[in-house]
């Protein structure tokens, strides 16, 4: 999944963040509510995790704005255990769901994945496709031309982050935030090398190529060069 995670607290957005990409997911860490819009105006999320204490904007007005500009993305509001208020008025103006903290983090990987199956339930989709090829990002299974192609976790990982933005190119930084959290200090071709063996397993096959070079700029996966 593309989840946007919206978390002022300096040592639980991290933490979370982190968690969810050991998940396999992809996922955008916002500090407070005017960059979490600009996020949401940028790109396409199977769900929000929405914080509702935050600078510059709080919580339940980024839901507002949110849900008068048409974005329906399923909304799962974070509050203190005493926020019950809070809960309520953000149900009421359009959350999908809420997790009072503290909370288990198992306990937020089931709210998510039940948010994503009453979205897909109610029409949407979670299969993005390029050209002949496939990712489903719930079930995490790739195909091309119908084929099923099998990837590392990692792998999937960078393959997910460039269909999320099919078409567009997307940074060597910002793959490399999807394979690593941070803490660690990867090699100087590691993005590199993940790009290498998904074009092996993709591309090497196939006639048309997918995943292209922009030379100084990144990577993009199109059916054009």
């Amino acid at each position: 999944m593309r989840l946007l995670l919206v978390e002022d607290n300096p040592k639980l957005g991290p933490m979370v963040a982190r968690g969810l990409r050991s998940e396999g997911h992809v996922v955008d860490l916002a500090v407070d509510g005017g960059v979490a819009l600009e996020h949401a105006a940028a790109e396409s999320y199977d769900a929000i995790i929405l914080d509702l204490m935050l600078p510059v904007l709080d919580g339940l007005s980024v839901l507002d704005r949110l849900r008068r500009r048409g974005d329906e993305t399923p909304v799962l509001i974070l509050t203190a255990k005493d926020e019950v208020d809070s809960r309520v008025a953000g149900l009421d103006r359009g959350g999908d769901d809420y997790l009072v903290k503290p909370f288990a983090f198992d306990e937020l990987l089931a709210r998510l994945r039940a948010l994503v199956r009453r979205t897909k339930r109610a029409g949407g989709t979670s299969v993005i496709r390029v050209g002949d090829l496939e990712v489903d990002t719930t079930t995490k299974n790739v195909a091309r031309a119908g084929e099923a192609v099998r990837l590392s976790g990692k792998e999937y990982a960078v393959l997910e982050c460039l269909a999320f933005r099919k078409g567009r190119v997307v940074t060597r930084d910002a793959l490399l935030g999807v394979v690593y959290d941070g803490d660690e200090q990867p090699g100087s071709n590691v993005v590199e090398v993940y790009i290498g063996a998904l074009r092996r397993k993709i591309d090497r096959d196939h006639a048309v190529k997918l995943i292209h070079t922009r030379r100084g700029l990144g990577y993009v996966l199109s059916e054009t060069p």
